[in-house]
């Protein structure tokens, strides 16, 4: 993964970053405009297909699986931003899931002893993640496919093979609405806005992108790429064990298996988004978008009676074809050698208008 970053880096490393839009202006463009078109159409055509896939029950039962799969989705695409993918989120979730229904089994006075449970070991999964890939240079779908198994492991050892109920406390937050809307899209949506304006109106979220984009041009700056990496897979791992607390509260009994069902959709969110497989900027206010786009696509599928494995198959196909998109146009063009003294003959250079405060300056 990362020597496919390095060459996307090098792909990109002469222009200067675009400044850093509004949420919804970040929306309306390339490559995040085709997320918002293909919903909008999606939406438009759903009542012509089932009848029913717009009533507001339809709509109230899939905005919370929505959510869930837009907090799995936020975590995804800090990872594969920095060039990599993870493949535990299945596990995370269902361990977090499996842990607040069982250490708790629907005993209220449980609810804050089981969520330390799940923050500390949503820490050791995300700590073990990032020091594999980041610091041990394990492949990271090798890295994160083993801690996925090691996790499901985990899961069966914990439930023996069937989990208890989630607390009443939490069940009736994650039940409940607030001004008609429900509260677990209520969490989805600020968290999902506050990473997306520390992407991409801090310095640290500029150097985080500027580390997908270019991991040796980012050395060459003296950022250090490992820690960024780190961090993503952290801060991922975090994620996922918010979207299992969601599951089992929204649920209250999900199942020890809660989490395969967000394994390939994370990841073509992703992809719907706009985010590159092979790394660099991302948006996850578009990938969020994705997993409405992919949960209301589910929905109408169902609605029409087609079989839940047509859910996989539409998951599967949308990864295939990003990356092939993806890999189109590199097939295609070949950038011009740069002249001496442009921020592409200048890695450093490029890097530092990548991660640079004021991004509009053009380079010299």
């Amino acid at each position: 993964m990362e020597e496919s970053s390095d060459r996307h880096g090098s792909l990109t490393e002469g222009r200067p970053a675009p400044s850093a839009a509004s949420p919804l202006a970040s929306l309306t463009r390339s490559p995040a405009i085709g997320i918002v078109i293909a919903t909008a159409i999606l939406f438009a055509v759903s009542p012509l297909l089932a009848a029913d896939s717009l009533a507001s029950t339809s709509l109230l039962t899939m905005l919370p699986f929505a959510a869930v799969m837009a907090i799995a989705a936020l975590g995804q695409t800090l990872v594969i931003q920095q060039g990599g993918i993870d493949l535990s989120v299945a596990g995370s979730i269902s361990l977090a899931s499996v842990i607040v229904t069982v250490h708790a089994d629907g005993d209220d006075g449980k609810i804050l002893s089981a969520l330390l449970l799940v923050l500390a070991a949503a820490l050791v999964v995300g700590l073990l993640n990032g020091a594999l890939v980041s610091f041990l240079g394990i492949p990271p779908i090798v890295a994160t496919l083993g801690m996925n198994s090691l996790l499901l492991g985990a899961v069966q050892q914990l439930s023996g093979g069937a989990t208890g109920a989630a607390p009443d406390g939490l069940t009736n937050v994650a039940l409940d609405r607030t001004l008609g809307i429900p509260n677990t899209v209520l969490v989805a949506v600020p968290l999902t806005l506050l990473v997306y304006l520390l992407v991409k109106k801090t310095v640290v979220g500029r150097r985080f992108e500027a580390v997908g984009v270019s991991p040796r041009s980012a050395r060459a700056m003296g950022i250090a790429v490992q820690r960024h990496r780190f961090a993503a897979y952290v801060a991922a791992s975090l994620a996922y064990a918010l979207a299992g607390v969601m599951l089992a509260g929204y649920v209250k009994t999900p199942g020890i298996s809660g989490g395969d069902a967000y394994l390939l959709p994370s990841v073509a969110a992703v992809v719907l988004g706009g985010t590159a497989l092979t790394g660099g900027r991302g948006n996850v206010l578009a990938s969020a978008l994705g997993a409405l786009f992919l949960s209301q696509l589910n929905q109408l599928v169902l609605s029409m009676g087609a079989p839940t494995a047509v859910q996989y198959l539409i998951s599967g196909a949308i990864i295939a074809a990003g990356v092939g998109l993806r890999r189109v146009p590199f097939r295609r063009r070949r950038p011009a050698a740069p002249r001496p003294g442009t921020p592409a003959a200048d890695p450093a250079r490029a890097v530092a208008a990548a991660s640079s405060n004021p991004p509009r300056r053009s380079a010299r």
